[in-house]
């Protein structure tokens, strides 16, 4: 198996079918929910009828039907404390949607234990309208004993709602270690100390300044236990039984780290407040914001999570070389985090909108040098016909990918004539340009497909037109497409056709839309380049010349 892959399908298949036992390092996931919903549609049994609808972003709804209801007789009838906690769901939520969500998660959450090694851990992100129950199903797969910390993170500030309860502002990230050798660094679980807004003890600590503004405090170097004779000796004119040997004394004093503060008195350490661990870590994090409007990082993805915070986690629970996995990608965040840090990842979605996002971000962070494998997506026609035979508006969304375009949000039915938009820049000015896009699977397109799509490219004043089609056009299509002219970029000086065909075979092997310049894109917003710390050091505490707050005395 290699690392740094993107697979897109059902991560329950992908995990049975490539990864093997006992090979991932870390666990991180988000899995959709749709924390909106009330508590009452939650809840609400459903009659079990209704045919499984394909999991779609943007549209995190679980419901109880017949998918749900099979992956919920498969858990059970396997046995063991998953199908228990299961069947004490069944009678305490019944066939409710709630049930649905808890039985889609359960066998993943068996193949991801599958997976970890032991020196493994997993980190469960979610929101507190399902995190109880999550927990619970957690115990069964991953034992009580090996939960470490139900982690709060601040996601928003509060807002004042006219409500009969508090508003909700933040999530739940729920982790547990495979066995009690899993990685830990406890470097990571400190945070640096912030001089303009220290905590009044830690500021009165440190309350010593040196020339160059570093600030310290003074330390006691006397020996709590008085019966040490092989460290009672005189230094500075002063005998006692001191913490260090006296060769460590004299190197320390040499480096100007001890000093006398008058005459007889007892020399003392010189502790730098940048020295030290930090601030310990606890459990709810209220430090990393949520990403805002302006955000460089921000994407528009409507559940992206800071890469502080992932940056965090992979940082206190692996070691660079280790495999990182997340199995609801997303946009791509604990990927680029795992990336950054020196990790190897594997990323899985089920969505091709999702694989498009996380393709369009990688490129912009890593450069097409780096760009990983993607297993799942169309390699082929054949393959292509398959997916949309089988689900038409995931052919959309891979077809639009291909040209670097995204969809357009409307309906079924209610599409007006366009299935996506790619948006691009090719004057000074500014103004933002557009191609339009129709995409026609099944049957193929003809030549009213053609005049109408002449049509809404005057009604939405774009610049291009594209008919992306399964089948090969024919000869009256592209006597349409070529009497529609040519769009005349001002900043590239070129010439690109105003209608445009394109087939999926052609797409296969690299075409794309002729308009000014890839780099003049910017249907999605750009991701920044990725800085890769060189200097990630494992750090070290206590070591000879500079005592850690907690360092023992010298033997």
């Amino acid at each position: 198996m290699n690392h740094n892959i993107l697979y897109y399908g059902d991560n329950l298949d992908i995990l049975q079918r490539y990864v093997k036992d006992e090979t991932v390092d870390l666990v991180y996931l988000d899995p959709p929910f749709n924390s909106n919903a009330t508590y009452n549609v939650l809840f609400a049994e459903q009659n079990g009828t209704r045919v499984a609808a394909q999991i779609k972003a943007f549209e995190d709804t679980w419901t109880w039907d017949q998918e749900a209801a099979r992956e919920y007789e498969e858990t059970v009838e396997a046995g063991g404390r998953v199908a228990d906690a299961l069947r004490a769901f069944w009678t305490f939520l019944g066939p409710s949607n709630m049930l649905a969500y808890l039985a889609m998660m359960a066998p993943r959450l068996v193949e991801l234990r599958r997976v970890l090694k032991p020196t493994g851990s997993i980190y469960l992100h979610c929101d507190p309208t399902a995190s109880h129950y999550l927990k619970m199903l957690m115990d069964a797969i991953f034992r009580v004993e090996n939960f470490r910390n139900e982690i709060v993170w601040q996601r928003t500030l509060s807002k004042s709602l006219m409500t009969r309860q508090l508003p909700c502002n933040h999530d739940v990230l729920l982790g547990y270690q495979k066995t009690d050798q899993a990685a830990w660094n406890l470097q990571a679980t400190f945070l640096p100390y912030d001089e303009d807004n220290l905590a009044d003890r830690t500021l009165i600590k440190y309350c010593h300044l040196d020339p160059d503004g570093r600030r310290y405090r003074l330390d006691n170097l006397i020996n709590p236990n008085p019966n040490r004779p092989n460290l009672t000796y005189e230094f500075l004119g002063i005998t006692r039984v001191w913490r260090w040997t006296k060769q460590r004394m004299q190197a320390a004093y040499d480096a100007g780290l001890i000093i006398q503060t008058r005459p007889k008195a007892v020399p003392q350490y010189k502790r730098y407040l940048d020295e030290q661990r930090g601030l310990p870590l606890g459990d709810v994090w209220t430090d990393i914001p949520p990403i805002n409007s302006q955000a460089k990082e921000r994407l528009g993805y409507p559940t992206q999570k800071p890469l502080a915070l992932l940056e965090r986690i992979i940082s206190a629970s692996s070691n660079e070389g280790d495999l990182v996995l997340d199995p609801f990608c997303g946009c791509g965040t604990a990927v680029i985090a795992a990336e950054k840090l020196k990790r190897n990842w594997i990323g899985i979605d089920i969505t091709h909108l999702a694989m498009t996002l996380i393709k369009n971000r990688l490129l912009d962070s890593l450069g097409e040098e780096s760009m990983p494998r993607v297993i799942g997506e169309p390699v082929s026609v054949p393959d292509a016909e398959a997916l949309a035979a089988q689900d038409p508006w995931q052919f959309q969304w891979w077809a639009l990918g291909l040209v670097g375009a995204r969809p357009v949000e409307h309906k079924k039915g209610a599409d007006r004539g366009i299935d996506g938009r790619l948006y691009f820049h090719d004057e000074a000015k500014g103004k933002t340009k557009q191609v339009i896009i129709s995409v026609k699977a099944g049957e193929g397109a003809n030549v009213a497909h053609m005049r109408d799509l002449s049509g809404v490219l005057t009604r939405e004043q774009a610049e291009i037109g594209v008919l992306i089609s399964m089948k090969e056009p024919t000869q009256p299509m592209r006597t349409e497409a070529a009497s529609a002219g040519f769009y005349s970029s001002p900043g590239w000086h070129t010439k690109h056709p105003r209608l445009q065909i394109l087939t999926v075979a052609e797409l296969l092997v690299g075409a794309g839309i002729d308009y000014p310049s890839r780099h003049a894109n910017v249907t999605f917003r750009r991701a920044p380049r990725l800085q890769r710390d060189e200097n990630h050091e494992q750090m070290e505490f206590g070591g000879p010349g500079v005592p850690d707050e907690a360092a023992d005395e010298d033997a």
